[in-house]
């Protein structure tokens, strides 16, 4: 059985565990995690379970023998000794030595497994094209990417609510799996797609057919059923062959060789699509690494209790039975306690058309019979209901950091950028940290949400040694990146965490976040207003802003009792127009708007019991985005 001493990894897994139930460990993040370890043969790791009832003896691990890879040494541990930075953060999560660099979240995770298992074992190529093209496979933040949602968050929240709510009455299928199975029929957007389909209709081709063209005399029932079933065969078999090219490592060389004119020539329009394979189209990746774990036991249960609802998910079983397919996956499946089902290929369903998704409330833009183009018409609407941009006077718009008394790596000029813009970056800075020192008390800890390499959060931390400072990062380099001029300058009061800010459940007392771009300044208020929090933010990428399933816009009553989602829409693409290059006059105009969108962020934050002000930084030429949304609790 599993060891309870530590081995030499310098990095700590820790995985939360509730219960299990004939093989499936709770939470499903367990499960899938595990899996990739499996898969990967990790060791990278000290892997700890992380028990979520307290009166379970940490020392007796009999209840895991039938649960865990019997060949990966784990540790059980209580809450209570989870090192601080893991206390404030969702699990799964990764810790390095000395324990303030963690990696929190099932996508960041993940990701950061398949990238030491790959650096342990650079022969396995196969462990990093799980990260995709480009390896962005799940990198995107749930918040931004509705597919991340699905894989990391919905999918697994809804099969653990199935497992636990089935029984003997039929139950309610998750709309989440069924949305899987939508995205499964829709055609596959690859790279190098449109070589791909020319590929496949030079397959169909030759299978003796293209699409139809309605000439010649009609075809006998009986023929036109085989040529469809050929047809069928042929252009699956280009998929799969792409597909498993890859994961093979022998590419056919005479998929290279050069098409036939009437192929070269044939219209985008008319090229037949491309089927999934796999989960994101025709490769294996991490994406069907979360998925197996919850798909299969979704199905144990629909097989064992209520088979005739298989039929309802033809793709999703077509791609079950293909998974198994991929070296060494039902050897790290079986290991982890997953014994693949034998099902039917369901096919007489496979033509059903996807239903749109409701995953985000969408708004009818054309609903509107009474919207004007343009922003002015907006801002008059506005301006008739005596709502205008409003901007506080600047408590302080000489004062500065004493740059060049500072250390060195202090300073934003250590990020290598150039001169004048590490200038513009040191004003930015002037004005946030002002606010910050002003409202800041011994003792206070103060979050840099968006962090990037750290500017803010590094200059907060050397100003406020008595003050605990996170940065908050997804993107992984830029967090390393900070941690160097974090260890140059030698601080001790500050810790780093690579994370969507969602996974970030620790308490803090001012959130501060310079240039987060789109809604992550509104996640951002939000977060510190769940946590009563003081907040100091500069609002970034206004045209990247929309309805996402947290937020609506407008967000406060005030403006949305005049504004439809699409007119503020409009101001919030026209307040992205303040780059110095344009034309005065409509910078001012941008600048109006930009003050209009964030007066509804403030307004709406005002609603939530906060005193908010929105202030223009000084100099405004620091940055064409030099609004500042400051908010205190009341």
């Amino acid at each position: 059985m599993k060891g309870v001493k530590k081995g030499p990894a310098e990095e700590s897994l820790y995985l939360e565990y509730s219960h299990q139930t004939e093989g499936c460990i709770f939470p499903l993040h367990t499960s899938v995690t595990l899996f990739l370890l499996s898969y990967c043969e990790c060791k990278a790791f000290n892997v700890c379970l992380v028990l979520t009832e307290e009166s379970t003896d940490t020392s007796d691990t009999s209840f895991l023998k039938e649960a865990l890879p019997q060949d990966l040494e784990i540790q059980v541990i209580s809450k209570q000794a989870l090192p601080p930075i893991v206390q404030n953060c969702c699990l799964p999560a990764v810790v390095d030595q000395p324990d303030v660099f963690c990696r929190a979240g099932l996508a960041v995770v993940l990701r950061h497994i398949i990238q030491k298992s790959y650096e342990a074992e650079p022969s396995r190529k196969e462990i990093l094209e799980l990260l995709g093209f480009k390896k962005t496979c799940l990198k995107a933040c749930a918040e931004v990417s509705q597919w991340t949602r699905l894989c990391e968050l919905a999918i697994p929240l809804a099969v653990e609510n199935f497992l636990q709510e089935s029984s003997e009455q039929p139950p309610t299928i998750p709309e989440e799996i069924l949305e899987l199975e939508r995205k499964l029929s829709e055609p596959v957007r690859v790279h190098n797609d449109d070589k791909l389909r020319r590929q496949k209709l030079k397959q169909q081709k030759a299978a003796g057919s293209g699409p139809p063209s309605g000439k010649g005399k009609a075809k006998s029932k009986a023929s036109a059923q085989k040529t469809t079933k050929d047809l069928a065969a042929s252009s699956k078999s280009l998929e799969l062959k792409v597909a498993f090219s890859k994961l093979t490592v022998q590419e056919d060389a005479a998929a290279s060789n050069r098409e036939p004119s009437h192929i070269r020539k044939a219209k985008a329009a008319d090229l037949p699509p491309l089927e999934h394979v796999f989960a994101e189209g025709l490769y294996f990746t991490l994406a069907d690494i979360v998925l197996l774990p919850c798909i299969h036991h979704f199905l144990v249960i629909i097989c064992k209790k209520f088979s005739e609802k298989l039929e309802q998910f033809p793709l999703l079983i077509s791609w079950y039975q293909r998974i198994q397919e991929v070296p060494k996956v039902k050897t790290a499946a079986s290991k982890c306690g997953i014994y693949f089902l034998y099902l039917p290929e369901l096919l007489n369903s496979a033509s059903k058309q996807p239903v749109n998704s409701n995953e985000v409330a969408a708004v009818d833009e054309q609903s509107d019979p009474l919207f004007i183009g343009g922003p002015r018409p907006t801002m008059t609407k506005l301006m008739e209901k005596g709502i205008e941009a409003m901007f506080s006077p600047h408590p302080c718009p000489a004062w500065t950091l004493d740059w060049s008394s500072l250390p060195a790596a202090v300073s934003p000029k250590e990020g290598k950028m150039s001169t004048d813009r590490a200038l513009r970056k040191q004003q930015q800075l002037n004005n946030l940290v002002y606010l910050v020192l002003n409202q800041a008390k011994p003792g206070d800890r103060i979050v840099d949400f968006c962090s990037g390499g750290g500017h803010v959060g590094i200059v907060l931390a050397h100003m406020l040694p008595s003050c605990q400072v996170t940065l908050i990062e997804n993107k992984e380099l830029s967090l390393i990146r900070a941690k160097k001029r974090s260890d140059e300058l030698g601080l001790s009061n500050i810790w780093f965490i690579q994370a969507n800010m969602e996974y970030f459940t620790g308490m803090f007392n001012i959130g501060v976040a310079l240039h987060a771009c789109g809604v992550a300044t509104d996640m951002v208020i939000e977060h510190c207003i769940q946590t009563r929090a003081s907040f100091i933010t500069c609002p970034c990428c206004y045209g990247f802003i929309q309805n996402t399933s947290k937020f609506n816009f407008p967000k406060s009553e005030k403006f949305k009792k005049t504004l439809s989602y699409k007119e503020h829409m409009l101001l919030c693409r026209f307040a992205d127009q303040t780059a110095v290059q344009l034309p005065p006059e409509r910078r001012l105009i941008g600048k109006q708007c930009m003050g209009l969108v964030d007066l509804d962020r403030a307004t709406a934050a005002g609603e939530h019991g906060y005193s908010v002000q929105v202030i223009s930084m000084e100099p405004e030429s620091c940055s064409p985005k030099n609004n500042m949304i400051v908010g205190v609790p009341l």
